[in-house]
C-alpha cells in the first residue's frame, strides 16, 4: 500500500478502502506522508468527493488518531453542541448554564477565533480570573460542582485533523463537504459525546453560503454519526446578518449577561433556546418527552427568570472566574466608543452583511487574522438597527468600539469604520421578516 496508488483512486473518483483511509490518516499524524501527497489526495477529494462509507471511516480514523474522552463519569447521556461559526454568536454561553439547569451534564472543549468568526474559548477568557486550560483530571470535580464544564480543545484531541486544517487552509482545499464534515464529526466523537447538536450556519457570514449547501453538509454529519453510533441533530440558521447585537469578546459576554436578565435580543434568543431544546429532547432529562415548542417555553421562562443566571454564575466561579457586586462578570478590558455611525438616507434596513461587520470587528482588534495576533477584549460593534427595521438620516446604525485600555491604529479603524457602514443596505420598502431558524435536519 503507498500514498501514490491511493492519490491515483482518487483521482479517478474510486472508492477507497478502509484500510486505505487508515494508511493515510496513521501516515498524516505520524509524518510519515510527506504534505505534498497529503495536499494532493485532499485536492482529488475536493475534486471528487466521497462517499458516505469513505466520509465515516476518515472520520472514525481521524477521531481515533488521538485520544477518545470517556464521559463516562457524567453518569448521564453526553450531549455536546457545536457551531460551524458566525458573527456575533454567543449561543454557547448561553445555552451551557440553560442545559444545566435540566440536569444535562456537559462537557464542551471549544476553540479560540480566527478571521471573523470568534472563538468561544476567547469570549470566556475576555472574565478576569476565567480559566479555560482545564486539566481532563479536573473534568469530574466540576462537573460535580458546576454541571458543566468548557474548556480549550487538547492537543491530543483528534490531532490529524489538526494537520489536515492547517494544509487545507493553505492549499484551497477548505471547500469540500466531505472534508468539513469529518473535521467536525471527527473531533466531536473524539470528545466523547453520544448525541449531538450541530448548528449549521449559513448566509454572507458563515462558511456554507445558502441553505442547499448548508442541508447537504448537514446530511453528511448526519449520516457520519448514524455510521458512528451517534445520534445527530442539525439546526440550520441564518448568518446573513449578525447574531444579537454585540459582535467582541467583551461586548457579546455583556450581552449575555443582559439576555440572562431577560433582556435579549428576539433571535438570539430564538436560536439559543432552539439549540437547548434539541440538546434536552436528546438527553435523559425528564423534560425529553415534551414537544420541542413546549421545551422552548419552559427554556425562555429560564432565561428570564433567573433559573440559568443562577448556573451562570456556578460556571463563571468554578473556574476562577471574578463577579463584581452588581452580579455580572469583572472582565479584563471594557469598551470605549471611538465611532458612531450613521444613517445616510431614510428607508428600511435590508441588508447588515455580517461578514463584512465580522471583518470590521477584527480590524478593530476583536479578531484574529493569524493565529499569533493579540486580542483587544474591549474591541468590537454593537449595532443598533438590523434587517426590516425603520430609519431616518442620521439615526445612529452601530457604534465601534476599542478597548479602554487599547491603541487603535487609525488606518484600521478608518477600514473598520468603511467596512461597518457598507455594511449596510437601504430601501423605500420593507423587507420580509428574516428567520433565525431556517430548518432542522435529523
Amino acid at each position: 500500500m503507498n500514498m501514490r496508488d491511493i492519490i491515483a483512486k482518487k483521482r479517478y473518483s474510486e472508492e477507497l478502502t478502509g484500510d486505505e483511509i487508515a494508511f493515510f490518516v496513521k501516515g498524516v499524524t505520524n509524518g510519515e506522508i510527506p504534505d505534498y501527497q497529503t495536499s494532493a489526495l485532499l485536492m482529488a477529494i475536493v475534486l471528487n468527493g466521497m462517499t458516505d462509507k469513505e466520509m465515516t471511516t476518515l472520520t472514525t480514523e481521524m477521531a481515533n488518531s488521538g485520544k477518545i474522552n470517556d464521559l463516562s463519569y457524567l453518569g448521564c447521556k453526553a450531549v455536546d453542541k457545536h457551531s460551524t461559526g458566525g458573527v456575533g454568536d454567543k449561543c454557547t454561553p448561553l445555552i451551557l448554564p440553560l442545559v444545566a439547569s435540566f440536569g444535562i451534564k456537559t462537557v464542551k472543549l471549544s476553540g479560540r477565533g480566527l478571521g471573523f468568526t470568534g472563538g468561544t474559548v476567547d469570549k470566556f477568557e475576555s472574565i478576569e480570573g476565567f480559566n479555560v486550560n482545564v486539566d481532563a483530571a479536573d473534568f469530574p470535580k466540576l462537573i460535580e460542582s458546576n454541571g458543566m464544564v468548557i474548556s480549550g480543545q487538547t492537543p491530543d484531541l483528534a490531532p490529524a485533523d489538526k494537520i489536515l486544517y492547517s494544509l487545507r487552509d493553505v492549499t484551497s482545499t477548505v471547500d469540500s463537504i466531505p472534508l468539513i464534515a469529518s473535521s467536525i464529526m471527527s473531533k466531536k466523537i473524539a470528545g466523547g459525546a453520544n448525541a449531538i447538536v450541530l448548528d449549521v450556519t449559513c448566509g454572507e457570514g458563515a462558511f456554507m453560503k445558502d441553505i442547499d449547501q448548508a442541508r447537504e453538509l448537514s446530511k453528511a454529519m448526519i449520516s457520519i454519526g448514524k455510521l458512528a453510533g451517534r445520534e445527530v441533530v442539525c439546526v440550520i440558521t441564518s448568518m446573513d446578518e449578525p447574531l444579537g447585537r454585540n459582535i467582541g469578546n467583551v461586548l457579546e459576554m455583556m450581552e449575555v449577561f443582559e439576555v440572562l436578565q431577560g433582556n435579549g435580543e428576539p433571535d438570539l434568543v430564538e436560536a439559543v433556546t432552539t439549540l437547548a431544546a434539541h440538546m434536552i429532547k436528546l438527553s435523559d432529562a425528564k423534560e425529553k418527552d415534551l414537544s420541542i415548542e413546549e421545551i422552548k417555553d419552559i427554556c425562555k421562562t429560564r432565561l428570564s427568570d433567573g433559573t440559568a443566571m443562577e448556573y451562570y454564575d456556578k460556571l463563571i466561579i468554578g473556574q476562577g472566574g471574578l463577579i463584581h457586586s452588581t452580579g455580572s462578570p469583572i472582565y479584563k478590558d471594557y469598551p470605549a466608543e471611538v465611532m458612531r455611525l450613521t444613517a445616510p438616507c431614510d428607508g428600511y434596513i435590508t441588508k447588515v452583511k455580517a461578514d463584512m461587520i465580522g471583518n470590521a470587528s477584527v480590524e478593530l482588534g476583536a479578531g484574529r487574522l493569524q493565529k499569533t495576533d493579540e486580542l483587544d477584549y474591549g474591541a468590537g460593534i454593537c449595532i443598533y438597527k438590523k434587517i426590516g427595521d425603520k430609519v431616518k438620516k442620521g439615526d445612529a446604525i452601530c457604534t465601534l468600539y476599542k478597548g479602554k485600555e487599547a491603541v487603535i491604529d487609525e488606518d484600521r479603524l478608518e477600514k473598520a469604520a468603511e467596512l461597518a457602514f457598507d455594511a449596510f443596505e437601504y430601501s423605500d420598502e420593507k423587507p420580509e421578516e428574516v428567520k433565525v431558524v431556517l430548518d432542522v435536519c435529523c
